[in-house]
């Protein structure tokens, strides 16, 4: 007999997530955005772009400490990972539109930028470091330790 999807239980493999490098990498577009967007005469355009960054950031935070407090549970659930996904990405978004929508005036729309952007970057961030794994060891990579990759 088989295991409902939603009550399988829950694996994550470990990940290179390493979130002082996406924040200074974040803190870097941020002062680059400032500069373009006052280049144009429009400052706040790249300060609403940091702060989309900053919210991407503090989704990937609140990720990592869902997944460590969910796994080490004796049954983890993906049901309660998809509802806590479910609300953060809620939350987020919410916070992100209603930025837009209230500063429209100002460029408040790069908040949205910044998020998507964001995503780019930590996709960028974790997979470089396990590729350069792979091309190492191969496929076998389990057991090695993702503080062990040299970016």
């Amino acid at each position: 007999m088989t295991t409902p999807a939603h009550d399988a239980p829950l694996v994550f493999p470990s990940v290179a997530f390493r979130p002082l490098r996406l924040l200074l990498i974040c803190l870097a577009f941020t002062a680059v955005a400032i500069a373009a967007a006052g280049f144009v005469g429009n400052i706040f355009f790249g300060v609403f772009f940091g702060i989309g960054l900053a919210l991407g950031l503090l989704n990937a935070l609140l990720v990592r400490r869902a997944v460590e407090s969910i796994t080490m549970e004796d049954h983890p659930l993906k049901k309660k990972m998809a509802i806590n996904s479910a609300m953060r990405l809620l939350i987020i978004t919410a916070i992100a539109l209603a930025v837009a929508l209230f500063f429209k005036e100002h460029g408040g729309i790069a908040v949205l930028f910044g998020l998507a952007i964001f995503q780019g970057l930590l996709v960028l961030s974790t997979s470089i470091p396990v590729m350069r794994k792979i091309r190492a060891n191969g496929l076998d990579v389990e057991g090695v330790s993702t503080s062990d990759s040299k970016d």
